[in-house]
């Protein structure tokens, strides 16, 4: 799945470990998702659009 992470991210000018601190997973659980490797949980899509205060839409995309 695609997903605007990286540019939401370096936006607000924090590192990978910034955000996976933030969201209480692993750095390489966030170059995964970053990266399309894996998707996230819902639960973690959920806390992913909250922290970044958007719809899960605006974040994750379609193939």
């Amino acid at each position: 799945m695609k997903n605007r992470l990286k540019v939401l991210r370096a936006e607000r000018d924090w590192s990978q470990g910034d955000l996976a601190e933030r969201l209480e997973v692993s750095r390489q659980s966030v170059n995964a998702i970053e990266t399309g490797k894996y998707d996230p949980s819902l639960p973690l899509a959920f806390r992913i659009a909250d922290l970044f205060d958007m719809r899960i839409e605006e974040i994750f995309l379609r193939s």
